[in-house]
């Protein structure tokens, strides 16, 4: 038999629930990540600002007023390409069908790679109305994203949602409603492994400990788009790698055995890697290019 962690019972998505007449008001956790990885990433950048001889050419980018008219537009960034991402690259046939439930944002359902190209777009369309550098709005909201995909990867986590493969290590959980088909030698319980925590270690707290360690000690904001690039290629790699022991989504199983999307023989790429490996050749190219226009 094998040790397996038990997910604790007390964990609900919901934090508190207001039956009003009929009409239930609640708040989960994952909004809740939102709302501190905003508020967070805000205070951050502001807390850069300040500092301005950490910018080029020793000026800060932007005012206190114009961060928080940025947080705003990547607010709606952020939301409206994440779930458009969701629809587009996890299951258009569904929402194909059903065009109203793209509107049902809060039963869940959000692409980080979609937030990502919601978020670009957002935030050109700011530099463009308030004349801020580009590189300056891409370093400062790359900077500060490490946070919100920690929050993020905690919250999937208390949701007990979008877990990972069957494992027979110790810190396997079994998290509710995951069943699977477990190898005949196992307990009656399959534990999996709980690859939100994974990419809430290395897309969150390694890639944001590295980004402000290139920060506040090799000065990395002095050379527009370095930050851009390490955060594009740190969380690529992040993701491919985790991809291995997460459990792909139910649609692609049922075309895939494996789940992958992209197939070579014996081998193959899911969803995520299929996204993540675009923004790790997209990173490099922007870290050479940032390298050579700061020579």
């Amino acid at each position: 038999m094998y040790a397996v962690i038990e997910f604790p019972s007390f964990l609900r998505p919901e934090i508190f629930e207001i039956n009003l007449g009929g009409f239930e008001l609640a708040l989960r956790w994952y909004a809740l990540a939102y709302i501190f990885g905003f508020i967070i990433g805000w205070r951050l950048i502001l807390v850069a600002l300040r500092k301005p001889a950490m910018w080029p050419n020793g000026t800060a980018p932007m005012t206190p007023e114009q961060v928080e008219s940025l947080m705003t537009w990547s607010i709606i960034g952020v939301i409206l390409g994440g779930r458009l991402g969701f629809v587009f690259f996890y299951q258009p046939a569904f929402y194909l069908a059903n065009p109203m439930q793209i509107l049902r944002v809060w039963e869940g359902g959000m692409s980080f790679h979609g937030a990502v190209i919601g978020l670009a777009i957002s935030t050109l369309i700011f530099s463009r109305v308030n004349r801020v550098a580009p590189s300056a709005l891409g370093d400062s909201v790359t900077m500060v994203a490490p946070v919100g995909l920690f929050l993020g990867r905690i919250a999937n986590f208390i949701n007990a949602e979008l877990w990972g493969q069957p494992t027979t290590m110790p810190w396997g959980v079994v998290f509710p409603g995951a069943g699977g088909v477990c190898p005949s030698d196992w307990t009656a319980e399959c534990a999996r492994h709980p690859t939100q925590l994974y990419e809430a270690g290395l897309e969150g707290l390694v890639l944001g400990l590295i980004l402000w360690f290139m920060v506040t000690r090799r000065n990395a904001l002095r050379t527009p788009w370095l930050v851009t690039g390490i955060f594009l290629t740190g969380y690529g790699l992040a993701r491919i790698t985790v991809e291995f022991w997460r459990m792909p989504d139910s649609q692609f199983l049922a075309v895939d055995p494996a789940g992958y999307v992209l197939r070579l023989g014996d081998y193959g790429l899911t969803m995520g890697q299929t996204l993540s490996l675009p923004m790790v050749v997209i990173g490099l190219l922007v870290i050479v290019f940032a390298r050579r226009a700061r020579a």
